[in-house]
């Protein structure tokens, strides 16, 4: 069987574990090269890997007809542009987190993708891993009864601490909402289906941060996006969820994760951002750990852009798909803006969930 061959358009700091698992766990695909507008980081990235190529620039990597599948990871307000420029150039697309900046530029790239019968998907597909698929099997099967509500919490003090070049994430494309709010989001709609209507307030605390990371350290972002943004939706199935996502507090404990409560039960569903946790339920009596029942516990980026390449293969729906990452996008776009409108949004897209994940395969291989 041939492999399909993924052409990387950016180096940056997710790009490792990409690169990590591309060459190292999934069985199914290969890399046929990278670049990056800065080469020393495609040079030591084929260094270290043993990729064979570095294109130089993207064009070139569009123009090689070994390059099945476009891996976007570039800068969130960059998706766009590189993700156009590939499916014009015939390559299917699987795109880093965003889709776009704006829901125009998204559904330009949906339309384009469906006008030219390739595949569109993105990240993030930690939904796919051990926690939120053992999640999504319990809550299908009734294990705390029909879903009320549910709440989700990201915060944090902002990434100008640790990150080495953090502006982009207080720019149009950034913020905790389109930052970190994609794998929520993806998350509870994979649990709980599509949204139908959302609002939400928001505040920028600090208009102005200073990084305090190397290599700029003591330089000052002007901050254009909200850092505090607390959202209600409202899901097909019914449920009443809420998500706070926030760049400007300090987290009192642990309170990455999303809670669930039924009818018949509560249930913690671990930080989205990861594959694994623990999932805990209860009744009426004390929390129990429940055992993860699917496979990819550990971290498995790359797991969506696998399955999109089977799906290419095999002529299926990708899990991961466009149909996912546009919807997601309105979502966290009318959260991030329903303070400025003061009123409900209706949610215009829908979502149509996908199987579950095979399991019980061999490592790295997926269908």
């Amino acid at each position: 069987m041939k492999k399909m061959k993924i052409g990387f358009v950016g180096v940056g700091d997710i790009s490792s574990i990409y690169l990590e698992n591309l060459t190292g766990l999934f069985r199914e695909v290969e890399i046929a090269g990278i670049c990056d507008l800065v080469r020393e980081k495609a040079e030591r990235a084929a260094a270290k890997y043993g990729i064979a190529r570095i294109y130089k620039d993207m064009y070139e990597l569009f123009g090689d007809p070994e390059v099945d599948i476009v891996l976007n990871i570039t800068r969130p307000d960059e998706h766009y542009e590189v993700s156009k420029a590939a499916l014009l150039a015939g390559k299917h697309v699987y795109s880093e987190k965003p889709l776009a900046s704006t829901l125009e530029k998204g559904a330009e790239l949906v339309a384009l993708a469906k006008e030219k019968g390739l595949y569109l998907g993105g990240a993030p597909d930690t939904f796919l891993g051990a926690a939120v698929q053992t999640a999504r099997e319990m809550i299908d099967s009734g294990a705390i009864g029909q879903i009320v509500s549910a709440a989700g919490y990201m915060k944090c003090r902002g990434h100008e601490t640790w990150h080495p070049d953090p502006e982009f994430y207080y720019k149009r494309g950034g913020g905790p909402m389109l930052d970190m709010g994609p794998y929520y989001v993806t998350a509870m709609v994979n649990l709980f289906g599509s949204v139908n209507w959302v609002t939400s307030m928001s505040r920028t605390t600090y208009p102005e941060r200073m990084i305090t990371s190397e290599p700029k350290y003591g330089q000052i972002i002007k901050v254009d996006v909200p850092t505090h943004v607390a959202g209600i939706m409202e899901f097909e199935n019914g449920a009443i969820g809420t998500l706070t996502t926030s760049f400007d507090v300090y987290p009192a404990g642990s309170c990455d994760f999303i809670e669930v409560y039924g009818s018949e039960g509560s249930m913690i569903v671990p930080d989205p951002n990861n594959f694994s946790g623990k999932i805990k339920i209860r009744g009426k009596g004390d929390w129990e750990e429940r055992d993860l029942t699917f496979d990819y516990s550990r971290n498995s980026r790359g797991l969506g852009l696998c399955d999109m390449a089977n799906a290419v293969r095999d002529g299926r729906v990708a899990r991961a798909n466009c149909g996912l990452t546009y919807h997601a996008l309105e979502v966290m776009l009318a959260l991030a803006n329903a303070e400025h409108r003061r009123e409900h949004i209706r949610i215009g897209s829908r979502y149509e969930r996908t199987a579950p994940m095979c399991r019980g395969l061999e490592e790295g291989i997926l269908d």
